[in-house]
């Protein structure tokens, strides 16, 4: 999987959100871990993503930390409702969306010394809120899963502007 979301070019939160400095997901953000979503071809309910670990990022030797798991999950599932919500209601900006509700589970070590490939989709929508699963896969077996739901939000909220 990680050799099929691979791509170039401006992903989506380079081109919706340069200024972001989110430790998950921020271009702007030197020391964060920059994570890139793309489009999964013509579905605008599923993006997918591929992440090489650095040996900082490690729990212990060839293991990814959790919380580094967590944060690559949450990210990119928020993305993948921000966009979402962008393509159901013909903006021309994704809506700035926070995190909800959000849980993971770790089915297997994920290896630090190689690629990850995240995969996120759209599962139920309504309104503001979009429930989303996702899936880690690294060495050739799915890692780690997540299901979540995040809500876009509007002035008042400390989030509303951040991209």
């Amino acid at each position: 999987m990680v050799e099929d979301v691979a791509a170039s070019g401006p992903c989506i939160q380079e081109r919706y959100a340069p200024h972001n400095h989110c430790f998950g997901c921020g271009p702007a953000n030197p020391k964060g871990l920059r994570l890139r979503s793309f489009p999964a071809g013509d579905d605008a309910d599923e993006l997918v993503c591929a992440w090489t670990p650095e040996p900082h990022h490690e729990a212990f030797e060839n293991v990814l930390n959790g919380g580094i798991v967590g944060t690559l999950l949450d990210c990119h599932s928020n993305w993948t409702a921000a966009w979402h919500l962008m393509r159901r209601d013909a903006l021309d900006k994704p809506p700035c969306t926070v995190t909800a509700e959000f849980h993971v589970r770790m089915r297997h070590p994920t290896p630090s010394r190689e690629p990850v490939a995240l995969r996120a989709r759209v599962v139920e929508s309504s309104g503001p809120k979009v429930k989303v699963t996702a899936e880690l896969e690294s060495g050739g077996k799915v890692t780690a899963t997540c299901e979540g739901t995040f809500v876009a939000v509007g002035p008042g909220h400390p989030a509303y502007h951040r991209w």
